[in-house]
């Protein structure tokens, strides 16, 4: 394992409460740039992510792994006084504290912000919800699919003969861990500044709905949807052998440019077609008339002569397909470490790339509860007082 040397989080320790996506997402950029993340977890249990597929490697699987480096794992009974102790000793030595429950159970836990602000003034206590800690949905379970039909998302489609369905990858869970990580920087650089803390919450909801910021503005200023799925020379055409997209825009004439590169008379000289307001209105023909062009050979084909045009477009590959991909290789994207179960861990690294201060991976994910008695022996508790909390059942 690498060392965090000089990174931007050194000396920062986190304390994380989360689980699942929304918060371990976030949790795992402050540890990747040198943040000492502690995870509180069940004992027995752990994570929800720990058991949310079969996997030989149970408690340790992809979907965990994918989520937690860079951490160090506690299991702690927090419900039990000498637990609730455990905590608060951790919190007063420590910089963040992150969860992402529904709201309401840290306070009932005795962990809520102003308890924890009671004992370290300058704690910052970021909490990652469904809905937002108060209003109408405030007890409503917070979880991806959820958000994206409330806000709009899911019902927003390329075609409207399209079945309304579930987007894929858990959009509002990571663009959600994505703001939480924002919101606890902008709050370390406030405390830098003044020396206190404070509370930051971010939502799945929010979230969604800060995404849609054009289309949001349009609708509330014009009352008409905008939806750039539905550009009259942009879409997903199938070919011989797969499928590509083409983004029709950002240039004087781009329909002049595909006929060009499809081999197809000049539709941008036809009434029907003549600007974009006549394409808008007659989309469904242009659009037909692209399909049947692009169904005629193959994909590499069709983008070698779009490319000639400087035309947007690209492959549709699937997730295997992009892992393999050059450029994913070039990017550095790839990261491979080693498990102490003894099977390599192969996933994805951080996006964001730093000249002086590169991530590092320090600690492969935790086995549940394999750094209990380390980080309390840190906090100053003798051998024998950690015993006593495992014997207990306080620690596991």
């Amino acid at each position: 394992m690498s060392t965090a040397g000089n990174q931007p989080l050194s000396g920062i320790r986190v304390l994380d409460f989360t689980q699942v996506m929304l918060g371990p997402s976030c949790t795992q950029v402050l540890g990747d740039y040198g943040a000492d993340v502690i995870k509180i977890e069940k004992p027995g249990s752990g994570d929800l992510s720990r058991w949310s597929i079969n996997d030989r490697l149970g408690q340790d699987n992809p979907v965990f792994l994918s989520l937690n480096r860079n951490k160090r794992s506690v299991a702690l009974n927090t419900r039990s006084e000498e637990g609730r102790k455990v905590v608060l000793d951790l919190v007063r030595e420590a910089d963040v504290v992150v969860s992402n429950f529904r709201p309401g159970v840290m306070e009932r836990l005795g962990f809520g912000y102003e308890e924890l602000k009671a004992v370290n003034p300058r704690i910052i206590w970021a909490f990652g919800s469904g809905f937002g800690s108060t209003g109408p949905y405030m007890h409503k379970g917070g979880q991806d699919v959820l958000a994206q039909a409330y806000t709009g998302v899911m019902a927003r489609k390329a075609d409207p003969d399209h079945p309304t369905a579930i987007y894929a990858t858990a959009l509002a869970d990571y663009s959600a861990g994505m703001q939480l990580v924002q919101g606890i920087l902008l709050a370390l650089l406030h405390r830098e500044r003044t020396g206190t803390g404070q509370k930051v919450e971010v939502s799945l909801y929010n979230g969604l709905l800060h995404m849609q910021m054009q289309e949001a503005t349009m609708q509330l200023m014009r009352d008409r949807e905008l939806n750039w799925a539905r550009m009259p020379l942009s879409g997903c055409f199938p070919t011989t052998d797969g499928a590509l997209v083409l983004v029709g825009a950002f240039k004087e004439n781009p329909l002049r440019d595909i006929c060009a590169a499809l081999d197809l008379p000049d539709l941008s000289q036809e009434e029907r077609f003549k600007d974009l307001a006549a394409q808008f209105a007659n989309r469904p023909e242009i659009q037909r008339i692209l399909r049947e062009r692009f169904a005629t050979d193959t994909t590499a084909h069709w983008l070698a002569r779009l490319e000639e045009r400087d035309l947007l477009c690209a492959p549709v590959k699937n997730l295997a397909e992009a892992l393999q991909d050059p450029q994913t290789v070039h990017n550095g994207m790839l990261l491979e470490f080693e498990h102490p179960l003894g099977e390599t861990v192969r996933t994805v690294g951080s996006p964001i790339a730093m000249s002086e201060a590169p991530t590092a991976v320090r600690h492969a994910p935790p086995r549940l509860g394999e750094h209990g008695a380390q980080v309390l022996a840190e906090l100053g508790y003798d051998q024998a007082r950690i015993d006593q909390l495992k014997d207990a059942g306080v620690l596991a």
